[in-house]
């Protein structure tokens, strides 16, 4: 039984000598030279406007989140639309379900402004 582990073994011990070997080739090859420009912010090149630590505002959370869930509704979607008809109607209506929730989420988030980008 602990043979058929020895492969795992094995690769796990080489991935964590790479990681290792790695770390410590960077900070031999490449040492550290702080400098005042290295050490600001990147803007995409511009000049830094404010505070780099503000606040976001919870909008903007929202908005990602929602992103998020819409991109999962997705994955979810296009494998079950491709079996659709294999797996019969408890499927459909697991999914249509499922969407019913999203969208009633969706309407939801809608109505109290969550959507809406000041």
């Amino acid at each position: 039984m602990a043979a058929s582990y020895a492969p795992l073994v094995v690769l796990f011990g080489i991935s964590v000598l790479n990681a290792v070997g790695m770390a410590v080739a960077t900070h031999i090859l490449n040492p550290s030279r702080p400098t005042p420009e290295k050490d600001m912010p990147y803007e995409s090149g511009m000049v830094p406007l404010g505070d780099t630590r503000q606040r976001f505002s919870v909008k903007f959370y929202m908005v990602a989140i929602s992103f998020i869930v819409f991109d999962l509704e997705t994955i979810f979607l296009v494998p079950w639309a491709v079996h659709m008809r294999e797996l019969g109607g408890p499927a459909f209506v697991a999914m249509l379900l499922f969407v019913t929730v999203l969208s009633l989420g969706l309407v939801y988030e809608w109505k109290k402004g969550g959507l809406e980008w000041e």
